[in-house]
């Protein structure tokens, strides 16, 4: 036996021997093998059956049954991504009304910028849906790119102006022009970004110039850009 078990009743040991035999997995490549023989004889097996199918029989399915099936299989599939695409917009919808929902209930600063940040981005950068919220989150971004001037917060500055441009508030756009001159060339490339975004005629000239003369690849490469969607 290839095991022993050990109890105790009433204080006594008792011993016993199990003896139920262990089942041993396949080995992968034997499930492999077995597989393969498998599918060549369901194969053998479909040639022979079609073989002794008379001609008209055969015709018929080809010209009728296949044809048929395959639209069929092509309408199941359509449903079937139609049925997907409708459950993530209906998510993606629920989770922003949950956020929009804490963010107009949140009063600490630096809890309702992030939950801005993630409202635009779950939104796929769009305003639509987000009308209710978008005043107070473009304040909320203005008063950062005013207020977040250190050094290390060149990443939070840079969110701020990129993700302002899709809130479409004009008031926004000095601040945004004003950035363009930062001194990091991450938000001035989001600044540009946000212009863009916001297709802020105004700043064409100014887009113009940082495209030329902007020491930075990335800065040029969102100026021109940004000018592409303001033409």
């Amino acid at each position: 036996c290839p095991g022993t078990s050990f109890r105790s009743v009433d204080g006594v040991g008792e011993a016993r021997l199990s003896c139920a035999p262990m089942s041993r997995p396949h080995p992968p490549g034997q499930a492999n093998l077995v597989n393969i023989l498998l599918l060549v004889g369901l194969i053998v097996a479909g040639v022979w059956a079609w073989k002794r199918i008379p001609l008209d029989t055969q015709e018929y399915i080809i010209e009728e049954v296949i044809p048929v099936a395959l639209l069929t299989l092509a309408g199941v599939g359509l449903l079937v991504l139609a049925g997907r695409a409708l459950w993530r917009k209906r998510a993606v919808r629920l989770q922003r009304e949950r956020l929009i929902a804490k963010f107009e209930r949140e009063t600490g600063r630096d809890k309702r910028l992030d939950l801005a940040f993630t409202l635009i981005e779950l939104n796929g950068y769009r305003l639509q849906g987000l009308e209710r919220v978008a005043p107070a989150m473009a304040d909320l971004f203005m008063e950062t790119l005013k207020t977040a001037l250190g050094d290390k917060q060149h990443r939070i500055r840079g969110m701020a102006a990129s993700h302002l441009g899709v809130l479409l508030q004009k008031a926004a756009v000095p601040l945004l022009l004003a950035a363009l001159e930062d001194d990091h060339a991450y938000v001035r490339g989001s600044a540009a970004l946000g212009l863009g975004r916001m297709r802020a005629k105004e700043a064409k000239d100014k887009l113009a110039e940082v495209m030329k003369e902007d020491w930075d690849q990335t800065v040029r490469s969102r100026a021109r850009e940004a000018l592409e969607r303001l033409s």
